[in-house]
């Protein structure tokens, strides 16, 4: 039986998420549940990227158009989404936005 972490959201990605369509939002929560709440470490090609630090956080999820950006304490079984931003054609933010 795989682990289940405990998923917590900064007041900013709180922000992120109720600026959404509702569409988009429903989209991203159940990404977020499905990827980060099992197996929030298992980088991958196309979902789950391991950041090159220094860098603000992380872990980033991409979900479609959108990239949710988090950190892990293992130990804890804690997961905290930092942000919620959708791609644009700008580079990566190098400071927490």
């Amino acid at each position: 039986m795989a682990v289940t972490f405990r998923i917590q959201f900064s007041s900013e990605s709180a922000d992120d998420v109720r600026r959404l369509r509702a569409f988009d939002r429903q989209k991203v929560l159940e990404g977020i549940q499905l990827f980060l709440g099992r197996e929030p470490t298992k980088v991958s090609r196309s979902r789950i990227k391991l950041m090159v630090q220094p860098f603000w956080s992380q872990y980033r999820l991409r979900i479609e158009d959108f990239r949710i950006y988090y950190d892990v304490d293992v130990a804890a079984k804690f997961v905290n989404v930092l942000r919620i931003l959708q791609k644009t054609s700008d580079p990566t933010p190098r400071e927490l936005p």
